[in-house]
């Protein structure tokens, strides 16, 4: 299987609110991440069954001195993401059709990219990154992602 769906990503912007939410939805929380150096928390939920089709709440965690942010004109909605067993041939076969890589995988493990109707699509490297490599390495972004 060349590609996999792994989640949807949404921004909360109260955490505890949107969970109960989906609590009572039935979904379960499957892993969580405090990220103290970037101020954001990942949770990852799913249907009990299937682990396999989950949803990524970001929480951006308020400034020091102000209030949480308000999303609003779908600033909610973050991207879809996809494991691919190789992100240089896949952003090569996405180049070669016209689609605009604005976040080149340079790492070798993350790309994003935009549907025709700016929808963001996070392309991830299975298992570890790969070597970096030209083009890749030295490409800059391009436009939001």
């Amino acid at each position: 299987m060349p590609m996999k769906y792994l989640h949807t990503m949404i921004r909360v912007s109260d955490i505890d609110a949107t969970l109960a939410f989906f609590d009572l939805l039935g979904l379960k929380e499957l892993k969580r991440y405090d990220v103290e150096a970037g101020r954001f928390t990942l949770v990852f939920l799913a249907a009990p069954g299937d682990e396999d089709a989950q949803i990524e709440l970001t929480y951006n965690w308020p400034p020091e001195d102000g209030e949480p942010e308000d999303y609003d004109g779908g600033r909610n909605f973050g991207h879809l993401a996809y494991a691919v067993d190789d992100i240089y041939d896949i952003c090569q076969r996405l180049m070669d059709g016209g689609v605009t890589i604005n976040r080149p995988p340079r790492d070798g493990r993350m790309a994003f990219v935009r549907t025709p109707d700016s929808i963001s699509i996070e392309l991830l490297q299975k298992g570890s990154a790969k070597a970096p490599a030209e083009p890749w390495a030295s490409m800059e972004n391009v436009g939001e992602w």
